[in-house]
């Protein structure tokens, strides 16, 4: 699937009252990162909902001033839900900051259940490894 990015400059409104990131914001940014890797993969953002964060892990805390780089993928789909891997790089250390699942679920203006139409094809082996660590969290 294709890998989605966005980034984000840590501002001192970002900060908790340690001064390293909120996890708050940082889950925000999590979610939207998401939902946009399942909107472009689904088509249409309207039918988009977030069902479940899963797995988010905080690995090390991020300061003021530092550029994360956050990137999101679809590794697993079932008939209307679609889960998608993110994780968080600092552009200063490279290292992951957070990463984890979230499931959407694709659904009608009643916001009811539908089928999405979406199949994984020919994933690569790392793919194939998130999709099988998603699949353990549900």
């Amino acid at each position: 699937m294709k890998l989605h990015q966005s980034a984000r400059l840590i501002k001192s409104e970002d900060l908790n009252h340690h001064g390293t990131l909120f996890a708050g914001r940082m889950a925000e940014w999590f979610v939207e990162g998401g939902f946009v890797a399942a909107a472009v993969a689904v088509g249409n953002p309207d039918n988009i909902v977030c069902l479940k964060v899963h797995g988010m892990r905080f690995n090390i805390p991020a300061q003021k001033g530092d550029i994360l780089e956050i990137t999101a993928k679809v590794v697993d789909a079932g008939t209307t839900s679609l889960t998608v891997y993110n994780q968080t790089l600092s552009t200063k250390t490279g290292k992951v900051l957070v990463e984890g699942f979230i499931t959407f679920v694709n659904v009608d203006s009643n916001g009811n259940k539908m089928p999405h139409g979406l199949v994984l094809e020919n994933l690569t082996d790392e793919e194939l490894e998130l999709q099988k660590r998603a699949r353990e969290l549900k």
